[in-house]
Parts: structure tokens; C-alpha cells; sequence
């Protein structure tokens, strides 16, 4: 590459990530997902090492992006709040090398022991300095420019987790706290759920929206949004003798009463890393935050300040990231997929990616007003985020070309339209009355439905048949054996063994479980029959409720409003289901073929039990009981688990990683358990 070439890429490489860090550090509506910028970053990184001359003063390597927004008095830090080095290398090598770069910094020989290193979580969020004096919150101000920030003190004041003033006796002059502010996915989920009942605009992620909460002109915005926080940082200090190691601040951080989080150790030596790494990585999906790589800092203060800075960024300490979860592609198409319960959901065709550890090639769409709210058509370059087990899904479409200069959407693109006709069986395609959803109307005639409708009756949760999985059951349904659920107790080995990759065995096998499915719980078979608005809890609630499944079927809407948490919608759509003649043959069929559960006196049962009547809810990891097991203890003594806190509540049980739920039964005085406080109550008296 010439020279000319080389300047003329650099130029290119330094507006584009200008532009970036102006969508994502000004506005908070960033256009690609990070894996995309640190890629350009690193482009622009390399090429000034090479080419030195190139270097200018406002290249985005030479500085941390951002600057204030008007409406905000900007802040002076009094200690520059710069960014760390990103090791891009996702694997164990990446560790490997930073602990590689420090030992040869600080000249250690080769036979020295191994480095101490604290180990912490990177938190996608906003980067908060808090100020307090003599213990005291003065102020609260973003990271601006790493030079200058925004005030935000009035908004960081309404997050509950951040203390007013400091648990000290004799707290220091000056102490300034780096953290950062961010969302936890649940209160981030029940935030979006709000927003579609309301008929509102849901949030992209938790991080824009956590970033974009901090930085309203009207605190009273910020006080509404669950905003959470950790600290994991110094800035200036006065008046306090600072601990030797950064462990051990961390551990000053958390007795001062600030939150920090507890997913952190101090490494030793590479390998020490590399653990830590490959550690969080498994536990990533399970974290009720999203972060996107763990950070590494040398753990001894004296240490830190012997290596120094390199231009923006302290030789001390390191940013290792993970597989990203948002990546860029291409939407080739969009078709349909029929549910279990008939509805249409647009699925997208992408070309594969490599996202969140693996490659994608769909992604869900939700429905088509959520697609015509993204704005997304075929042929666009879209942003397809994928975080553990959760569905991918296209968060937005690119609104300029992409960085190698390609061209965005055709001039003429036409919108996504939903099909009259299910796509599986050709039945009419209804959009529900009021709502956003479209329906087949095909019922049990069209494959898809029936197809589905068959995995939910023999999954774990319902009738638990093991062996019958996806491959078999399509194979079952479009070879005509299977049409309703009954059909599947007149299976036999010798029907089965005949089946493509159906050994004898195998056959066997499916015939003793479906057997065994035989004797199960009323609530198991409720949950089984695919009724709309019936999950697993409503299932149990109606059992525990009507005992049987004859008072149950001839149930009235004002009879079935009378159980626990059956609202009108959940009411009608059960009386609905028995109203169906086909619906009533297929349980009575059900039952001929030998489906049988105890039967218990329903609402006129009085078994006295420790839990009658209480609501529980369970939060964070419990040392031994898994959540399921933990629920199934509480419902058999007579008890109810909830998803959400609220002043009905009796008990939450909580273990570690309890976050907000823990913090809501705290402000409403609800008694907090934990493990073996769950399994006294268990074992006391009713009337204890």
C-alpha cells in the first residue's frame, strides 16, 4: 500500500470512529455493536504504529471519546478518568500476553514468582466518578472526555445503591469513587414489558438505556428507570491512607457501604488469569447483568505506579473480552414460522455470522410491528445480538454504509407484509382482536401446530417422554402416524423400530417412557394440553384450586376468576379451550389410553400445611437447592412462588447474586431468608 493510501485509510479509519464515538459517548444510540468499533480501533491502532507520521493529536487513539451534552455544567476531573486497553484475543493467549507485557516492563527474570493480579468483571454500562467530602455525596459526574465530564449528581442521587454518605467514623477529606452505572436484564426486561403495555417504544439493551437514564435533564425520568451500580475504582483522594493493593481497596470500597461486586478474586500469574477467564465465561449467561469480558489490573498499588501510563491507557491493567454478542450482517430474507399455538412469527434469514461463541444464520423478529418500528427490510446490514441461550435477534439495521465502503438499502425496498395464508397448511391467517399478534386458524389440521403441540406435551415440564424429540415427531406427523395427541399411546416398537435412525432399542425405550408418562400430576397435564394463557404456575394454581379435571372443564368464567392470579383474559381463554368438543374428546381419550393422576379434595382440601397461603419469592443461587427444587418444596407445603416482590409477599428467599428483589423486600420490610431459614419454615407447624 502506498503511502498515500496508508494516509488516506487512516483519514477514513479516524472519521468513522469519530462518528461512532459520537453515537455511542454523546447521543447513547451507537450504529454497530462494539466488536465492530474495537475492529476499526485496532485497524487505526496498527496503522499508526507503523506509519508514526500519521499519528495526529485528535486521532481517537490519542484520547477517550465523547464530550458534554448541552443542558449538562460540565465537570473537571480532578483526576483524569482514562480508558484501558482492550485485548481483543479471546482465548487464553490474551491473558497470556498481558501478563507477558508487565513482567518484561517491570524487568521481573524469568524464574520470579508470579504477579498478583485482581481480577474483575467488565460491566456494560456508563462510567460514573462519585465525589464525596467527608463522606458526604457532593457530586456525581460522567466520563466525559476523560478530561472533562457532565454533572449528573441529581440523577445519580435517585439510584438506591449508591450511598448518600459513606459508613465511616472518620471518612476521608476527599475520596473520589469510580464505578459504573448500569441495568440488571431482569428490571430491564420488566421496564420493556411496561413500555408494550403502555403501547410504547421498548429499549434496544440495557446499556444505552442505563447510559441514557443517567443522563436526563429531568432527575424525575432518571428516578423511574431501575438503575443499579458498582464500584471498581479510585480517582482523587485526600486524607485517607489508601490500601496497598487494589483487592484490598475494593474490600475498603464495600465497608465504606458502596456496592462492589463479589465476582472477583486476586489471579496469580497467568494461569491465574486464564482460569478467571474461562471461569466467567461459563457463568457469563447465568450473571443478572450483561458484561462483555473481565478486566485484569496488578493488584499491588506500588507496582501499578511503577509501570505508568502509556498515552491513554495504564500499562497496569487490561480489558480481556469474551466472543461478541452483537455483530453485523446481512438480512437475505424473511419468512414465517407457525407456534404451537398457531401464531406467526417473522423469523430472519441472515448470512452467518460468528456471534455469542456461534454461528447464526436466523434471528427472530417478534412480530411485524416490532420489524416496521426497527425499520429493517430485506438486503439491509442489520446488528444481530445473541447472548447465551436466548434467541438471536436483530436489534436494529445500520443506517450508513459499512466501514469498507460498501452501499446501504437499494433505493426501493418494499415493507414486510404477514401472509393471508398459514405458509404450513394453507388456513386463514387472523390477526388477534386489539392486539399485535397473527394466528393460522387451522388448529390441529395444520402440521406446525400439531407438530409443536406435541414437543410441549413431552417435555420435561408437562408429561416428561423422553426419547420423543424434534426429528421423531416430525417424522411421526408427516408420515400421517400422528395427528392427535392420543394417537401417541397406539405407538408400538414395531411401528417405531421402522422409523428412519429408529433402532429397536430406541423403540423400546420411547414405548417404557410414554408408559411411564402414564401416572403423572393434574397440573403437569393441564400445563401438557397447550391451553393459551396456561404456563406452569396457572396450571398448578387451577389443580391446587379444583382438584380434578371435571370440576375444572365445567367451570364458569366467574368460578375460574375465583383462583389465584386467573384474570378475565386467562379465564376466557380456559373456558374457550373446554368449549371445543374436540378439545374435551382429546382428554377423554387421554384418559381411556390410561393417563391418570391422584386426585386430591381441590378447594375443600385441609391438609394443614406450613406454607397455606403464603407467597415466596426466589432470588440469587442457593448453596444447595437448584430453583426448581426450591419451588417444589414451597408449592408442596402449600405455598406460591412469584416472579416479582410486592407488600403481598410473605417471604423472598435469597441466596448469592440476589439483586434487586433483595433490595425491594428490604424497603418494603418483608422478612429476607436464606437457605436454611427456607427449610425451617419448611419443617415448622402451620401455625407457627
Amino acid at each position: 500500500m502506498a503511502d498515500d493510501d496508508h494516509d488516506t485509510r487512516a483519514r477514513a479509519l479516524r472519521e468513522r470512529l469519530h462518528h461512532h464515538a459520537h453515537r455511542y459517548y454523546v447521543l447513547d444510540a451507537p450504529e454497530v455493536p462494539d466488536a465492530e468499533y474495537d475492529r476499526l480501533f485496532a485497524e487505526l491502532q496498527a496503522l499508526e504504529a507503523a506509519h508514526p507520521e500519521l499519528l495526529t493529536p485528535d486521532s481517537p487513539t490519542q484520547r477517550v471519546g465523547g464530550r458534554v451534552l448541552e443542558g449538562f455544567t460540565p465537570v473537571r476531573h480532578a483526576v483524569a478518568m482514562l480508558s484501558i486497553r482492550t485485548e481483543t484475543d479471546t482465548t487464553a493467549a490474551g491473558a497470556e500476553a498481558f501478563d507477558a507485557r508487565v513482567r518484561r516492563e517491570l524487568a521481573l527474570p524469568d524464574d520470579a514468582p508470579p504477579l498478583a493480579y485482581a481480577a474483575e468483571l467488565k460491566f456494560d454500562g456508563l462510567a460514573i466518578n462519585l465525589r464525596y467530602v467527608y463522606g458526604t455525596l457532593v457530586q456525581a459526574a460522567t466520563r466525559g472526555d476523560g478530561e472533562t465530564g457532565e454533572d449528573v449528581t441529581q440523577n445519580i442521587r435517585t439510584i438506591g445503591q449508591i450511598p448518600l454518605r459513606l459508613f465511616a467514623d472518620a471518612p476521608p477529606a476527599v475520596l473520589e469513587v469510580r464505578g459504573e452505572v448500569y441495568m440488571r436484564r431482569d428490571d430491564f426486561e420488566r421496564l420493556n414489558e411496561a413500555q408494550r403495555a403502555q403501547g410504547r417504544k421498548t429499549y434496544v439493551n440495557p446499556r444505552n438505556t442505563a447510559a441514557g437514564a443517567v443522563r436526563q435533564l429531568d432527575s424525575a425520568i432518571t428516578a423511574q428507570r431501575p438503575l443499579s451500580f458498582f464500584a471498581y475504582g479510585l480517582g482523587e483522594v485526600q486524607g485517607w491512607d489508601q490500601p496497598a493493593t487494589h483487592s484490598a481497596t475494593l474490600d475498603a470500597l464495600a465497608a465504606f457501604g458502596l456496592p462492589v461486586c463479589t465476582d472477583r478474586a486476586v489471579a496469580e500469574g497467568a494461569a491465574g488469569l486464564v482460569d478467571f477467564h474461562r471461569a466467567m465465561g461459563a457463568k457469563r449467561d447465568e450473571l443478572p447483568f450483561d458484561i462483555d469480558g473481565v478486566v485484569y489490573k496488578v493488584d499491588a498499588i506500588a507496582l501499578q505506579q511503577r509501570l505508568g501510563f502509556v498515552t491513554r491507557e495504564p500499562r497496569w491493567a487490561v480489558a480481556h473480552k469474551y466472543p461478541a454478542q452483537e455483530q453485523m450482517t446481512r438480512l437475505a430474507g424473511i419468512e414465517i414460522q407457525v407456534g404451537r399455538t398457531g401464531k406467526l412469527t417473522p423469523v430472519a434469514r441472515l448470512e452467518p455470522v460468528f456471534v455469542g461463541g456461534t454461528t447464526v444464520s436466523n434471528a427472530t423478529l417478534h412480530n411485524v410491528f416490532e420489524l416496521r418500528r426497527k425499520g429493517v427490510r430485506v438486503g439491509d446490514t442489520v446488528i444481530v445480538r445473541r447472548a447465551g441461550d436466548v434467541i438471536p435477534e436483530i436489534v436494529g439495521r445500520v443506517g450508513v454504509g459499512m466501514a469498507d465502503g460498501s452501499s446501504p438499502r437499494q433505493p426501493y425496498v418494499p415493507n414486510f407484509r404477514m401472509p393471508r395464508q398459514c405458509p404450513v397448511c394453507a388456513s386463514r391467517v387472523l390477526r388477534e382482536k386489539g392486539g399485535i399478534d397473527h394466528r393460522c386458524s387451522g388448529g390441529l389440521v395444520c402440521g406446525a401446530q400439531r407438530k409443536q403441540a406435541l414437543l410441549h406435551f413431552a417435555g420435561r415440564r408437562a408429561m416428561d417422554i423422553e426419547g420423543l424429540g424434534d426429528k421423531l415427531v416430525e417424522q411421526l406427523v408427516d408420515a400421517g402416524v400422528i395427528r392427535t395427541l392420543p394417537d401417541l399411546y397406539a405407538l408400538g416398537i414395531e411401528q417405531l423400530a421402522g422409523l428412519e435412525r429408529m433402532a429397536e432399542k430406541s423403540a423400546a425405550n420411547l414405548v417404557a417412557a410414554l408408559a411411564k408418562s402414564k401416572r403423572t400430576t393434574l397440573a403437569r397435564f393441564l400445563y401438557a394440553l397447550g391451553i393459551r394463557q396456561v404456563g406452569e404456575t396457572t396450571a398448578k394454581d387451577l389443580a391446587r384450586h379444583f382438584g380434578g379435571i371435571e370440576a375444572l372443564m365445567a367451570a364458569g368464567v366467574e368460578k375460574l376468576l375465583e383462583v389465584n392470579d386467573v384474570g378475565p383474559i386467562v379465564a376466557q381463554s380456559i373456558r374457550a379451550f373446554f368449549d371445543q368438543p374436540d378439545n374435551v374428546e382429546v382428554v377423554r381419550q387421554l384418559q381411556n389410553a390410561g393417563i391418570h393422576w391422584p386426585e386430591s379434595a381441590g378447594e375443600a382440601d385441609t391438609t394443614p400445611k406450613p406454607l397455606a397461603g403464603k407467597t415466596l419469592v426466589l432470588t440469587g443461587t442457593l448453596p444447595t437447592l437448584a430453583r426448581d427444587e426450591a419451588q417444589a418444596l414451597i408449592e408442596a407445603a402449600g405455598g406460591k412462588v412469584a416472579g416479582s416482590v410486592s407488600r403481598k409477599t410473605g417471604y423472598v428467599v435469597a441466596g448469592a447474586e440476589a439483586g434487586s428483589k433483595l433490595d425491594k423486600a428490604r424497603e418494603l420490610g418483608i422478612t429476607v431468608l436464606d437457605e436454611d431459614g427456607l427449610r425451617a419454615l419448611l419443617a415448622a407447624a402451620p401455625d407457627e
